[in-house]
Parts: structure tokens; C-alpha cells; sequence
């Protein structure tokens, strides 16, 4: 076995944490040898389980490595000192979020207990290629009634559905006050992106941060923030009914592209060089102060420009004496979403501007926070992108929200493209465990033992939900499997501690979700299983030979 950083002894930074010192040593823990088969099995059943202590932990938790020479590092990064089993199901989970965006804790979990209920019988002497055969026969069974649990929504999966999907991801992040506020602007904004016959690009959702106000006040902009205002003291804050010109063209000097130079050999002589250089950008900004009074004058409309690049502060100054809006160095994308929103174009010339090529907006102002500034572009008429503004008070309520939105918008683009939901809160996997169990009975030989431990192992969502909400967890359980008994599709009420219907209340899991982890932690799970020994690489170079010499 080997550390990612040899050579450092683990401390724990949480006075009395004792079952978690535990862990850490269980996980965490050096061997200067290799492991043989059953060693090897049982070394990594200790690190599965005794991961989510470790990964899971509360937000004061911080690991202290001590090297040998003293020095001291204080981290909570898993990949500095995690076990390698532990680490290849923490890439798993990272794997999930990548593709599904959601299932990563369940993903840990459910590997760790494939591993606790396999252990039990590989002790008793048990292959784990015949625990493994089983695991896969189970696997594909699981897969087979995923198919028909789901409930697929034959005209397109509706508004009220997606906002039910998009409440369940949210609660799960954030307090369910603040989950409430952002289901529907969730589901608004996935629906200003969604084009048809197109799959849904999130990347046009922009999520702007603002440390300002309360986590209430966050809301969806159908429309653009920028995070950036005008740079000229005289120009406009605030203006309505506006074209808006979106460039790509320098407005400021720039150096030649290739190596040139310019000798002069009198002042005057200078004098015309400099001014042949001011009146190259001067030419650009006169022609787009055309444009604006051609489509302008005579009118109560105004005109902005969003340039991505630069705009020095003489272009600045011409342009607010003609009381022009201007912004410099947008970001590319914010280009793009600039053009989804206003409908206008991206010119990459001045030349031959015309009214065809200008976008729209109702209402562009900015606004300050501090030294910070932001610029609001509103009351556009047929948004293709949108904007959430995320505000809280401090940075930490800011990232929480930040990521709860980002796994409410791809479990709400999950739910359409998949055209189909899952009754959640437990009770696919209430059903999953009496499908098995009755499968099993069709399995001849060893291996209904491992789909016994599969069927076992599903088991860990309800009791994990139990526990997480202070319930007892057999009592939970057994409640739950009675009620299913009864032919009722029921999942667990974390309030009551009783059962529900999942369907009525509108709690639901993602299909690709459950598919995918079904997938992923069986293949990890069974390849663990047939690793027969662990080698620790790296062995120190300061240790003695048995001659004593270094």
C-alpha cells in the first residue's frame, strides 16, 4: 500500500474526535510491506467504510500531517494522504458529478457497502470472482427494472414535474427556504436556454456572484449581468430603449503585429506620427457615433457598445459626450449570451455598421456595491440565455448556493432529455431489494450469494436517510418494506419517520442518475474485490541496510 505523501503521520485538528482519529488511521494508515490476499480484501473493506467519515466530514474538520523532520501541514485535500482505495472511489464520485451532475455521496455509499456485505462472505471462504459473477447478474437485473419503475412521460415531461425535480435537488443543498425561493427560477431559466430538437447548453445560464443583501433576494435575470460598468465618469448609469452595438474591434492603440519600427528625426515630425495613430482609432469611434445618430436622433432611444476588447480612455471620452453606454473587455462568452439575448450580431469590423446588426434591450443600467460595479442589460424580448444573480452576505452562503444551483439546472436538463422520472425518498431502492430477493431464486449456484449481497447493499440509501434525519434505521426500514409489501410504492418521511408516496409529494430522483451509479459502482466495487495484493511504492531511501549503513 502507499501514501500519496509518504513519510507524514497523521494528527487531527478536533479535540476528542476519537472514531474519526480511528478512521483516519483506517484509511489514512502505511504498511511497509505488501498485503496478501485476505489482508489486502479486509484493508480495503476498512477503507471504503471509514471514507465518508474522512470525505464527509463536518466543515471544522482539518487533517494535521507531521513529517519526520517536524514539519507541519495542515490540509482537508483527500488526494494529500487518502488511501488508494479510498481514492479510487473518490474519483468514481467525481466521475458521477462530471456526467450526471448528482449522486456522488450515494455513490460512495453504495460502493462501501457492496464491499461491507461481500466481506462477510469472502470470510467464509467465498471466491469474490463467484461474488462478482452475481454482482453483475444483479447489476443488469437492477438495470432491467430501473426501466420499469421509471415513470415516462409520454406528451413531454411537464412544467409541475421539473419544478418538483428541481425542489428535491435543491433541498438536499441548501435550507429549504432558500431552496423554495430558486425552484422556479431554476426551471425559467433552463427553459429560456432550451431550443428545440437541440440539447440544452447550461454554459448560456450564467450564475453571477454578488455579496450583497440575503440569500432570499437571489433571482433570475432574463437577461445579462456583467460583472464590469462603464470606465468615464460622464457616462450615462442608467438608459432605456436601447440598441445595443456588440464588437469585437480594439478601440485603443495597439503594437504592430510584426517587428516594426518608426523614426522620426524632428519634433514635428513626431507630432504627425502620433496624430496618424490617434486618427486610426479616432475613424472607428466616429463611425460608430454615425451609426448611433443615424438609428437615434429624433427619437427617445438610446445606444450602448459592449466591446470585448479594449476602449482607451480618449475613445471613452467621445463616445459619453455623445451620451453613449460603453463597456470594455466583456468576456467572449458574455459575448455570445449578448447575442442570444438582444438579438444582435458580433461585428468584428466598423465598417459597413448598419441597424440590422444591433441588438435590443428595454433597460441597461449599472449598479455599485462598493467599489465593485455591475452592469444590468433587462426587458429583452425573446431571451435565448439568462443570468441568476446569487447574493448572500458572505462568500461561504454565496458557494453553497452557487453549487446548489448548478445541480438544480443539470437535474432539471437530466429530467428532459431523459424524458422520465423516479419516485425518490428511498423507494426505488425499497423496491430494487424485493425485485432481487425474488430474482435471486432464479440464480442457481454461488452466485445468488453475491446477488444476495447486491440486493443487501441497496439497502444503505433508506438507512442513510434514516439515520441523516435522527431516525431509527431498522425501524425505519422495516416500516417501509411492510408497507411496500402491500403493494404500495411508499419512501421515507424524514419528518414523521413514516412512509409517503413520493408521486404525491413530488420527490424525484433522475433516471440517468440511478442508471449510472447502479453501473459505476458495481464495476468499482468488483474490481476492488479481485485486487488480491497491495504493494506501497516509494519505500523511503533513508532507511538502513542490515549492515546498519545508509
Amino acid at each position: 500500500m502507499h501514501l500519496l505523501m509518504p513519510g507524514w503521520n497523521v494528527r487531527e485538528e478536533r479535540p476528542g474526535a476519537i472514531a474519526t482519529l480511528t478512521s483516519l488511521q483506517n484509511v489514512f494508515c502505511q504498511h511497509e510491506c505488501g498485503l496478501g490476499s485476505a489482508e489486502c480484501r479486509q484493508d480495503q473493506s476498512w477503507a471504503s467504510r471509514n471514507i465518508e467519515n474522512v470525505l464527509f466530514a463536518g466543515v471544522e474538520f482539518t487533517i494535521r500531517l507531521v513529517s519526520g523532520s517536524g514539519d507541519i501541514k495542515l490540509t482537508k485535500d483527500g488526494k494529500s494522504i487518502i488511501h488508494p482505495t479510498a481514492a479510487l472511489i473518490a474519483r468514481s464520485a467525481t466521475a458521477q458529478d462530471d456526467i450526471t451532475g448528482d449522486g456522488t455521496t450515494s455513490n460512495v455509499i453504495l460502493i462501501g457497502e457492496l464491499l461491507k456485505q461481500s466481506e462477510k462472505y469472502v470470510s467464509d471462504g467465498l471466491h469474490p470472482r463467484v461474488i462478482t459473477e452475481g454482482f453483475e447478474l444483479a447489476k443488469k437485473e437492477a438495470l432491467k427494472f430501473l426501466d420499469e419503475f421509471r415513470i415516462v412521460k409520454a406528451n413531454g415531461i411537464d412544467r409541475e414535474t421539473l419544478i418538483s425535480v428541481s425542489r428535491t435537488s435543491l433541498r438536499t443543498k441548501v435550507p429549504v427556504a432558500v431552496a423554495d425561493n430558486l425552484t422556479e427560477a431554476i426551471v425559467e431559466a433552463v427553459f429560456t436556454v432550451k431550443k428545440d430538437n437541440l440539447p440544452i447548453d447550461l454554459h448560456m445560464v450564467e450564475v453571477m456572484k454578488m455579496q450583497h443583501q440575503s440569500a432570499m433576494d437571489t433571482r433570475l435575470i432574463k437577461g445579462l449581468v456583467l460583472d464590469h460598468g462603464g470606465r468615464h465618469p460622464d457616462m450615462p448609469k442608467r438608459l432605456e430603449n436601447c440598441y445595443i452595438l456588440n464588437l469585437n474591434v480594439s478601440l485603443e492603440y495597439e503594437k504592430t503585429e510584426i517587428n516594426s519600427g518608426f523614426y522620426y528625426s524632428s519634433a514635428e515630425q513626431r507630432d504627425r506620427l502620433v496624430q496618424s495613430e490617434r486618427s486610426h482609432t479616432d475613424a472607428k469611434v466616429r463611425r460608430i457615433i454615425e451609426l448611433k445618430k443615424l438609428v437615434c436622433d429624433g427619437t427617445n432611444k438610446s445606444f450602448v457598445v459592449v466591446n470585448q476588447k479594449g476602449i482607451d480612455p480618449l475613445s471613452l471620452d467621445m463616445l459619453a459626450k455623445q451620451g453613449i453606454m460603453a463597456l470594455r473587455r466583456a468576456k467572449r462568452r458574455n459575448g455570445e449570451r449578448l447575442q442570444l439575448i438582444s438579438g444582435g450580431i458580433v461585428q468584428n469590423s466598423v465598417e459597413d455598421l448598419s441597424l440590422d446588426i444591433l441588438g435590443y434591450a428595454g433597460l441597461v443600467y449599472e449598479q455599485s456595491i462598493g467599489e465593485d460595479k455591475y452592469t444590468f442589460i433587462e426587458q429583452v424580448a425573446k431571451p435565448q440565455s439568462a443570468t441568476i444573480l446569487v447574493k448572500g452576505p458572505n462568500q461561504h452562503t454565496i458557494i453553497q448556493i452557487n453549487d446548489a444551483i448548478r445541480d438544480g439546472l443539470r437535474a432539471v436538463k437530466n429530467a428532459i432529455e431523459d424524458n422520465s422520472v423516479v419516485p425518490g425518498a428511498g423507494a426505488f431502492q425499497i423496491a430494487l431489494h424485493a425485485r432481487l430477493m425474488k430474482f435471486k431464486e432464479s440464480v442457481s449456484g454461488r452466485a445468488k450469494l453475491g446477488v444476495q449481497a447486491f440486493a443487501d447493499a441497496q439497502l444503505v440509501i433508506p438507512k442513510a436517510l434514516a439515520q441523516n434525519a435522527g431516525l431509527d434505521q431498522q425501524d425505519c426500514l422495516l416500516l417501509l418494506q411492510e408497507e411496500f409489501q402491500k403493494g404500495r410504492i411508499v419512501g421515507l418521511n424524514l419528518t414523521t419517520g413514516g412512509v409517503l408516496d413520493p408521486r404525491a409529494e413530488g420527490i424525484w430522483d433522475n433516471y440517468r442518475v440511478l442508471r449510472h451509479l447502479l453501473n459505476a459502482c458495481t464495476v468499482i466495487a468488483s474490481n476492488l474485490l479481485l485486487v488480491d495484493e497491495i504493494m506501497r511504492a516509494g519505500r523511503s531511501s533513508l532507511k538502513t541496510n542490515p549492515e546498519g549503513e545508509p
